[in-house]
């Protein structure tokens, strides 16, 4: 199993409209380049696709955004650092076995050339390289508040 080791950058944010955590997502865009991995970690309805709907925006992103959850990956071309490229979004929420996940390719999406967008993250943790971002989505007092973590981790394995 690949751990991450510390942290290189931690930032906390609270979000009071789908807007803010769609506004949130894109500004995490302007970070991501080839190869990284967006680990997504969140109960249903905590925030995650309108997330990646603002970090696919940033990004480019051409295509509508919807989160795969029957299809599993949606994969999105764009053009990035002046090369083809593609946006893998991966929603794990139907995955339940490890067979299942073997089957998917995970590992070949996150050592490929685009950058994956993981929903339900923690049920393929194992798969995870160690250079990542983590975000976490927690509910907040009302129903439109979120509290987000983001996390970028060294690529140094344990």
């Amino acid at each position: 199993m690949r751990t991450a080791k510390p942290v290189l950058r931690e930032s906390h944010h609270k979000t009071k409209a789908a807007q803010e955590t769609f506004d949130l997502g894109r500004s995490l865009s302007r970070q991501l380049r080839l190869g990284d991995v967006v680990a997504l970690y969140g109960e249903l309805g905590a925030g995650k696709t309108e997330f990646v709907k603002g970090i696919c925006s940033g990004l480019g992103v051409q295509h509508h955004i919807a989160s795969p959850s029957f299809i599993i990956i949606n994969e999105y071309p764009l053009q990035l650092q002046g090369e083809r490229a593609t946006v893998n979004h991966i929603d794990l929420y139907r995955v339940l076995t490890t067979p299942d996940l073997l089957g998917l390719g995970l590992e070949e999406y996150f050592s490929g050339q685009g950058i994956c967008l993981v929903e339900w993250a923690d049920r393929a943790k194992s798969f995870l390289p160690p250079h990542r971002y983590d975000v976490r989505f927690q509910l907040g007092e009302d129903e439109s508040t979120r509290t987000i973590s983001i996390e970028e981790f060294d690529g140094e394995s344990a």
